[in-house]
C-alpha cells in the first residue's frame, strides 16, 4: 500500500515514484531549541512526549540538521532534494513546496475551517508599566487596520477588531523574539509608523524563548512568541495577547516528488523511525 503521495519525473503515473528520490536518505531539518515553531511542531505531531516522571521529552532525531531561523530553514530545504522541514504558513513562498497532511493542504482557509489541524497562535507578551507608545502600538496591532495587515500577509486575524483610535505618542519601542512572527511584525511596524511618525520601533529577531526572556528582563517592551506561553513565563509576570493564528507548513524541496504525508509519517520521520523515502512505500 502506498502511504505517501509521489509523482514520477517524466511520467503521468502517480504510482511510479522517482527511484532516485525514494532510495535516498531523508534529510531531516529542524529548528533550534527555544524556537516557538519547533515547540508547536513537536507538540502537534507527537514528536514531544511525556516520560515516566511526567516531563516533556523532545524526541527529534539526533541526525536532524538544526537551523536557527525561518529563512535558514527555507534555504536549507530549497538546497537539498531529499530534505523535509517546517515553517510558518505565512512565510511560505515558491522556493519550497508545502505537502498535504492527512489529505489537506495548508492554507488560510483550511486553518480557519479546522480541516488543517497543524496550527498555533502568534502571541505578543508584555509586563506591567508598559510605555504609552508601546501600549499604542499593541492597540494598533489588534485594531481593524492592524488585523488587516495580518490578513494581507496570509495569517489569520483574531478577535473583533475596531478602528485604531490611538493618541500617536512619541517614543521608542523594542520588540524581540520569534523569527516566525518577525516578518508580519515588520509589516505592522511599517503600517503603524505611517500613522504615527512620532514613534521609533526596533525589531530584534531571535526565537520565542529569547523573546520571552527579553521581555521578562526588560530588554524589550514587547516579546514575540509563535507558541503559547509557558507557565514559568506567565509566573514571571508576562501577559500574552494573541495577535494572529498561523498554520505550520511541512515543506520539501521544490523538485521533490513527495506531495502528501500523514501525520504519523511526519512523526516517524522526525523521531528517526523512517529514514529513507523508500520506507514510505512498503
Amino acid at each position: 500500500m502506498v502511504l505517501a503521495s509521489f509523482t514520477a519525473c517524466g511520467s503521468s503515473k502517480s504510482d511510479e515514484p522517482d527511484k532516485t528520490l525514494v532510495d535516498s536518505e531523508i534529510s531531516v531539518v529542524s529548528r533550534e531549541d527555544g524556537s516557538g515553531t519547533r515547540g508547536a511542531f513537536i507538540e502537534l505531531f507527537g514528536v514531544e512526549e511525556k516520560d515516566a516522571n511526567g516531563e516533556k521529552v523532545d524526541n527529534t532525531t539526533d541526525e536532524a540538521t538544526i537551523t536557527n531561523s525561518t529563512s535558514v530553514m527555507m534555504t536549507t530545504v530549497a538546497g537539498d532534494t531529499n530534505a523535509i522541514g517546517y515553517i510558518s504558513l505565512g512565510s511560505l513562498d515558491d522556493s519550497v513546496k508545502a505537502v498535504k497532511i492527512d489529505g489537506v493542504a495548508p492554507s488560510v482557509e483550511t486553518v480557519k475551517d479546522g480541516s488543517y489541524k497543524i496550527s498555533r497562535p502568534f502571541n505578543i507578551a508584555t509586563k506591567d508599566n508598559l510605555s504609552d507608545v508601546a501600549k499604542d502600538f499593541a492597540s494598533f496591532i489588534l485594531s481593524t487596520e492592524g488585523q488587516q495587515v495580518i490578513q494581507d500577509n496570509h495569517y489569520i486575524a483574531v478577535g473583533n477588531p475596531v478602528a485604531y483610535a490611538g493618541t500617536k505618542p512619541a517614543g521608542k519601542i523594542v520588540v524581540a523574539g520569534s523569527s516566525s512572527v518577525t516578518p508580519v511584525m515588520e509589516k505592522l511596524k511599517e503600517a503603524y509608523l505611517a500613522i504615527n511618525p512620532n514613534a521609533t520601533i526596533e525589531i530584534q529577531e531571535s526565537d520565542s524563548t529569547t523573546g520571552m526572556t527579553s521581555a521578562i528582563d526588560g530588554i524589550c517592551d514587547i516579546g514575540m512568541a509563535s507558541r503559547e506561553l509557558k507557565d514559568s513565563e506567565l509566573g514571571a509576570g508576562l501577559k500574552p495577547t494573541v495577535i494572529a493564528m498561523d498554520g505550520i507548513a511541512v515543506i520539501v524541496n521544490k523538485g521533490s516528488e513527495v506531495n502528501e504525508l500523514t501525520s504519523d509519517q511526519v512523526k516517524q520521520i522526525y523521531i528517526g523511525e523512517i529514514t529513507s523515502w523508500a520506507e514510505l512505500l512498503k
